[in-house]
């Protein structure tokens, strides 16, 4: 095949009846679409262009489905990496349990009762599956939902059937979430956010990794982390947290799922808090 067309190619010249050789041209084959991007933005010179190659560094060699939300008041810095996405919460939408709750007692203008007062402990500070299945039974789907529309909540989905770890949420509202209990707001009273970053800082020190990863000293942290393994997407392995003190105050979200391990997962997200925390802590 001297002319280095293709026999194919000879064929369909032949049969067009040109008299010259054509060869087809290949359809190109659509490249695999561009992983999201961590963004940034910062009223503090330097500090988004900086969050952005260290997020992107530490996440460069790690498999699975990461997204993250970072916000913090004092500088206005904000980055994001698939604000959007959809995760099955596992256990951070604990947190969300615990905000409806107060919420509603709030409209009521009630306290907890000592038995919800115990419950919520049990799920925020040891992540007690039994008594958030209590509490999330209590509520019902109609307040649930109304919580999530007070709150602006919009891209989270309550799982069905009882299913609270199947609720769909996603960086977005978990950011959300994290700055209502966090400044004052119309949503949750002072009380009531001061009690659940209270009990999130109350967290067993078995659960407390993930977000707290590299915090700064004299920093305060609220944490709420989730694990979950599925026959789809391996272990989901989320974490939550507040932070505040030295000179910053922030919130931030990392979620993931397609992680080989628990620990795979917890790794990953630690790879991000830390170069958050220390970011932040230098600017």
């Amino acid at each position: 095949m001297t002319s280095g067309i293709s026999r194919r190619a000879r064929v369909v010249a032949a049969a067009v009846g040109t008299g010259v050789l054509v060869p087809l041209v290949a359809t190109a084959t659509p490249a695999a679409a561009a992983p999201p991007a961590v963004t940034c933005t910062s009223a503090k010179a330097g500090l988004a262009a900086k969050l952005t190659k260290d997020i992107t560094a530490a996440l460069a060699t790690r498999k699975g489905t990461v997204a993250v939300g970072l916000y913090d008041r004092s500088t206005n810095t904000t980055c994001t990496l698939r604000a959007s996405s959809a995760y099955d919460s596992a256990s951070v939408v604990k947190v969300t349990v615990l905000a409806a709750l107060l919420w509603d007692a709030k409209k009521t203008n009630r306290y907890l009762t000592d038995r919800e007062a115990t419950l919520a402990k049990a799920m925020i500070t040891k992540s007690d599956n039994a008594a958030t299945s209590t509490l999330w039974k209590q509520l019902g789907m109609t307040k649930i939902k109304n919580f999530l529309k007070a709150a602006g909540m919009t891209q989270t989905t309550p799982g069905a059937n009882g299913y609270w770890g199947l609720t769909q949420i996603t960086v977005t509202d978990e950011q959300k979430l994290l700055k209502l209990l966090t400044a004052k707001n119309a949503v949750l009273s002072d009380n009531s956010r001061a009690y659940i970053v209270k009990l999130m800082g109350q967290v067993v020190s078995s659960q407390r990794w993930g977000t707290p990863y590299g915090v700064p000293a004299g920093v305060s942290v609220a944490v709420k982390n989730g694990w979950l393994q599925r026959s789809t997407n391996g272990w989901r392995v989320h974490s939550v947290g507040a932070f505040k003190g030295g000179g910053h105050d922030y919130v931030m979200t990392v979620l993931s799922h397609g992680n080989s391990t628990m620990n795979y997962g917890i790794a990953t997200i630690q790879a991000v808090a830390k170069i958050i925390h220390k970011d932040l802590a230098a600017s």
